[in-house]
């Protein structure tokens, strides 16, 4: 051992000091990646203060309250779909989603975007797992850390839902407020990692279900993978299942590119393709963008314009959700409207068909039994296709509902007919005027030039709307 040391210190003593510092300088001159495309394409340059869309936003939340939430509320949509808006959704800014298999470049994508490197705001990297919590990256006037009990707490915020995920997922939920100009217009959120060995419930929170409500909010999905990790294992096939629907806000990213040579840069972006093409149900190939995102210049003999190309188109998509935000909120709402109104239909439904089938003589329970195991028997669903408008492709499973009404009896809920009022109306009337003219009216205020009387219930589906028994007529 003794000679092994003196061994070293010979070895340390025929390098000169120059020759020294020499090798330390060359090893921290790394060239980096000029950001001017980022700051352009996202106009992060541009001294025009934030849109101020507090009047449409206050616009929109009135309008669900008054005119969809007492539906919603009155047929217990909520323990259908598990889908509970909040004010704190309404008024949200676009969330753009980070999901992949671990240590891809997520948390190194996100850094790039905000030029966070060598700052004390940017997110740990490594090749290991690093991310081992839902890390939401919002704005604030300085460097912030808030816990996930925190933002499950606040009810100003849009994450207080994820309380019915348990403690143990809120101590894996962490916010940080920067003070960076994107994220006045958006809020990132960073997922742990896929890892294929190892099974759900070592997470210690149902991890499916925790990435099904960020899915459900996103409002652009980035799905990243890197030339190493191209295999489909059960968490990321369970994944493209939650996707399912989702496609046109999906945007599959290929990192790490400028690490291989072009010949092996095509053979993996065709293994890319084999791996997901069983996995997402669209008739059109997903679009895949090829590049490096990270802050270091592209390597020497690789694609460079390529990359950059593909770069700035994924930049344009995210800066095309940042500008019609607002008209994206809006649809949203509407849409869930429609499936509110659909539920709503059904149920109505399931209660006339049972008041129907009962007589003096009948088991209420065994006749709302047979309602619900053959729904096909009485026209439930086929009698709402037939007189109300509704697309086939709208309606829910009804598997669902026999899980539905083994919570909620049948008696606990009123016939449409009945849910009016001489000074409030009917809710299926207010629900429909809000699906075919307050919200796309709200939609033409913001100059989209669309014609809101151009919509009719041939079109939205709006239907028969029941008499109100306590107004004349």
């Amino acid at each position: 051992m003794r000679a092994l040391v003196l061994l070293c210190c010979f070895v340390a003593s025929l390098l000169l000091p120059g020759q020294t510092e020499e090798v330390e300088d060359v090893s921290e001159e790394v060239p980096m990646r000029d950001r001017s495309h980022i700051e352009k394409t996202l106009m992060l340059n541009e001294d025009k203060p934030v849109d101020d869309y507090s009047v449409v936003l206050q616009r929109l939340r009135k309008i669900y309250h008054s005119s969809i939430k007492p539906l919603e509320q009155s047929y217990k949509y909520n323990e259908l779909r598990q889908h509970e808006i909040t004010d704190g959704e309404i008024t949200s800014k676009p969330m753009v989603l980070f999901l992949g298999p671990w240590s891809v470049g997520k948390s190194t994508m996100i850094n790039y975007l905000l030029g966070l490197e060598n700052t004390r705001y940017q997110l740990y990297t490594g090749a290991e797992p690093t991310t081992s919590e839902f890390t939401v990256l919002m704005h604030g006037p300085k460097l912030k850390t808030i816990e996930g009990i925190v933002m499950a707490a606040d009810s100003a915020r849009s994450f207080s839902p994820l309380e019915k995920f348990g403690q143990n997922f809120l101590e894996k939920l962490i916010g940080i407020e920067v003070p960076h100009k994107l994220l006045e217009r958006v809020t990132f959120v960073d997922t742990p990692g896929i890892i294929e060995n190892r099974k759900q419930q070592e997470r210690g929170y149902p991890f499916n279900d925790v990435c099904q409500w960020f899915i459900d909010r996103a409002d652009l999905i980035f799905v990243v993978f890197d030339p190493t990790k191209l295999d489909v294992g059960l968490e990321l096939e369970m994944l493209f299942r939650q996707l399912k629907g989702r496609e046109s806000q999906i945007r599959i990213i290929l990192n790490k590119a400028d690490n291989l040579a072009t010949q092996m840069l095509m053979r993996v972006y065709g293994a890319l393709f084999w791996s997901l093409a069983p996995l997402i149900n669209v008739t059109e190939p997903p679009r895949v963008y090829v590049s490096s995102f990270w802050p270091q210049d592209y390597k020497p003999d690789t694609y460079r314009d390529l990359f950059l190309k593909e770069e700035i188109s994924l930049l344009e998509d995210l800066n095309q959700v940042i500008e019609n935000r607002l008209e994206n909120k809006i649809a949203f709402i509407r849409q869930h409207a429609i499936r509110v109104r659909i539920h709503a239909l059904l149920v109505d439904r399931y209660l006339q068909t049972y008041k129907d089938k009962m007589t003096f003589f009948s088991d209420g329970e065994l006749v709302f039994k047979d309602i619900v195991e053959d729904p096909d028997k009485f026209y439930i669903f086929k009698t709402i296709l037939a007189k109300t408008n509704v697309s086939k492709f709208d309606l829910p499973n009804r598997e669902a509902y026999k899980d539905f009404f083994g919570i909620n009896p049948i008696s606990s809920f009123k016939l449409l007919s009945q849910q009016c009022s001489y000074m409030g109306g009917c809710f299926l009337e207010k629900i429909e005027r809000a699906i075919t003219q307050e919200l796309p009216s709200l939609l033409g205020s913001l100059g989209l030039g669309k014609n809101p009387s151009a919509l009719n219930c041939d079109k939205t589906g709006c239907g028969e709307t029941p008499k109100n028994r306590y107004k004349k007529h």
